[in-house]
């Protein structure tokens, strides 16, 4: 992906060994307890013992709005499993309450709007080729709690989502979420099959940044995507 020591550094980005054991046994060496590594949910026990949870995967730690490291996301480098993984809900980690890269959002001084993405790589991808600040919904549906965090540091936010029908769907459902939290929501608007990252790194900065100058309005852009696919030209696409 092209990522730089410096990249790697600040986002802290690191990697699990492809071991069932390694993170369990470098627990148990510094005199931390099994049930400690089960809670913060890095490892799991089945009728066999307990194992590591995140196997041969980059590692991208995730913080809390204070810059705590309160989970990780785990992306697999080879093989048939899952490509993302995320900590499981433990006592200070919820899916849904937080955002990917607030630690680094959180070094500008000011921020007039946020961009709001889908990845982990979304997010480095762009601080990497100069853009920011981003955050990332953690691959999952977002949540009004993430809609809070977000205007806490701005007030206006441009959506930029994969550009695939799940992408387009997801957009949806998140744009109603941030505009009810009283935030001005626009769409920034990517080729078919593109995403932040490839995009910015195919096309470059100042391409995404003309993406988000002209990204959509919240209702300008639901119209648009109820427009898709009907023939106006006939009368039962006008219906």
């Amino acid at each position: 992906r092209g990522l730089d020591a410096e990249t790697v550094k600040l986002f802290g980005i690191g990697y699990a060994p492809d071991a069932w054991r390694s993170l369990c046994d470098h627990l148990q060496r510094r005199g931390i307890p099994e049930e400690a590594g089960v809670r913060a949910g890095l490892l799991r026990r089945n009728e066999r013992g307990t194992y590591d949870w995140f196997r041969g995967r980059i590692m991208f730690p995730i913080t809390d709005p204070r810059g705590r490291v309160v989970g990780f996301g785990g992306r697999v480098i080879s093989g048939d499993g899952v490509k993302y993984l995320n900590t499981a809900e433990t006592p200070v980690f919820s899916k849904g309450s937080h955002l990917y890269g607030l630690d680094v959002v959180r070094r500008f001084r000011t921020i007039d709007e946020i961009v709001l993405v889908e990845g982990y790589m979304d997010v480095v991808g762009l601080y990497r080729h100069g853009y920011g600040p981003a955050v990332a919904s953690l691959g999952t549906a977002l949540t009004a709690a993430q809609a809070r965090l977000v205007k806490r540091y701005a007030r206006r936010v441009v959506v930029a989502y994969d550009a695939d029908a799940a992408g387009r769907q997801a957009t949806l459902r998140g744009l109603e979420i941030l505009a009810e939290e009283g935030l001005e929501v626009r769409v920034a608007r990517l080729p078919e099959g593109e995403d932040p990252d490839s995009f910015i790194r195919a096309r470059g900065r100042e391409a995404f940044e003309e993406a988000v100058r002209t990204a959509l309005p919240f209702v300008e852009y639901e119209l648009e995507e109820a427009l898709r696919g009907v023939d106006l030209e006939r009368v039962e696409g006008r219906v």
